[in-house]
């Protein structure tokens, strides 16, 4: 039996069924979950019992695999493998973090509008999040569709963004929570990224927004101009009827793409409930600027 879909929207976010993601699929399935994933940008796997490998096997199907930046932290030692985000709030022995964790202060930046990876030169292609456990209440994940939020912006607009690049950085997104605890070869590591504020999506050939809490400033123009705009860009993208909630189920595996959407983690009890999640990212095919055709000056 071929893969069916059932969109939640019309245009945005569709549960996939029969499909069973311990075993391998067959391109004709494949192609219609990518046909799906261009169309609906969000998609939801229920009930997917994966192990790590199984999950591995059908991320690479989308392209190469990104390495999580924690590897390349200084102290951090790693419950999953490298080829993993672990998005819990779990220690490297499965216990709970403290409250006074630098890991739990860093990973309370996912509760901000973001986009995966768009502090690298390359970002994020796609991200796919499988739940092994989730709490009882909070905890869902909202995602914007930047482009319905492109679509209905004003024609002037449209076209006063056109060209326009942001550089983004993870220590300007950790920055608005508080966190500081970078060092000096960390941040020589973690150099900022030019990104479009507005890019063609390869997989279905519509204009869409790209924004993230990890945008800083806008290259051209005076820094708090720049910063007010991202900021009303961002207000724009996620009023209500842009977004996507997603109320996690546990064996949910999740994929969003990353070139047309935000998102976010809501709040739930952490230091009571357990929440264990893995990500695996997905590398996009090129820089943004190379992809819009946007040299900038050095």
């Amino acid at each position: 039996m071929s893969c069916s879909i059932y969109p939640i929207t019309p245009a945005f976010a569709a549960e996939v069924g029969d499909v069973d993601l311990q075993k391998p699929i067959s391109k004709t399935v494949f192609s219609k979950i990518e046909n799906a994933f261009n169309k609906y940008s969000v998609l939801i796997f229920p009930g997917q019992d994966i192990s790590e490998n199984q999950q591995l096997r059908f991320s690479k199907k989308f392209g190469s695999l990104e390495t999580t930046i924690q590897k390349f932290r200084k102290g951090v030692n790693l419950r999953l493998g490298s080829k993993f985000a672990d998005v819990s709030n779990l220690d490297s022995n499965n216990n709970l973090l403290t409250e006074n964790s630098e890991r739990r202060l860093f990973n309370s930046g996912n509760r901000l509008w973001h986009t995966d990876s768009s502090f690298r030169r390359i970002p994020a292609k796609c991200s796919l999040l499988h739940a092994s456990s989730i709490p009882p209440v909070g905890g869902q994940t909202e995602f914007a569709d930047l482009r319905a939020a492109y679509d209905a912006l004003p024609k002037r607009m449209k076209f006063e963004l056109e060209g326009l690049v942001a550089e983004h950085s993870i220590l300007v997104s950790r920055s608005k929570i508080g966190y500081n605890q970078f060092t000096d070869d960390e941040v020589a590591n973690l150099p900022s990224a030019p990104q479009v504020l507005v890019r063609t999506h390869q997989g279905s050939g519509r204009r869409t927004l790209y924004l993230a809490s990890h945008a800083g400033h806008i290259l051209g123009m005076q820094n708090k101009e720049g910063k007010d705009l991202i900021a009303k860009l961002i207000k724009h993208a996620t009023k209500r009827q842009f977004v996507y909630s997603h109320r996690w189920r546990a064996q949910d595996l999740v994929i969003w793409d990353n070139r047309s959407t935000m998102h976010r983690g809501l709040a739930f009890d952490d230091l009571r409930y357990k929440r264990n999640m893995r990500r695996t990212t997905i590398r996009d095919t090129a820089p943004t600027c190379v992809q819009e055709n946007i040299k900038l000056n050095n």
